[in-house]
């Protein structure tokens, strides 16, 4: 199974932007993943296995080097393509941009709060 992991660190730290650095260097060093940064989060994108042992490896490593430290994640059991920016539709309240999952219907709805 393949599976989807945002990552954002948070050492508790004065000289805190070293230390996210040297995780995600840590991270592009595991073998079998995509990963990608931005200014937010780091998305990671490989078969479960690998992904789950190189988030902990990494995550063991920060949390060695620096304490204390934070890491927020939010895993997806789908394979999204974290390289190209997400479509939403153009019909006014359409907010369908999750790929559909095998044996779902096409597209699957966010729910949108209108205030």
């Amino acid at each position: 199974m393949r599976i989807t992991v945002e990552l954002s660190l948070y050492p508790l730290a004065p000289d805190f932007v070293g230390h996210i650095t040297d995780f995600i260097v840590e991270l592009r060093r595991e073998p079998g993943l995509e990963i990608v940064t931005n200014q937010m989060s780091t998305q990671v994108r490989g078969e479960f296995d690998a992904v789950m042992a190189a988030v902990g490896r990494c995550t063991r490593g920060a949390m060695e080097r620096v304490h204390p430290v934070v890491l927020v994640a939010k895993f997806l059991n789908a394979d999204l393509d974290i390289g190209a920016a997400p479509t939403v539709g153009g019909e006014k309240g359409d907010r369908s941009i999750f790929p559909a999952a095998p044996g779902r219907r096409e597209n699957r709805s966010v729910p949108f709060f209108h205030g």
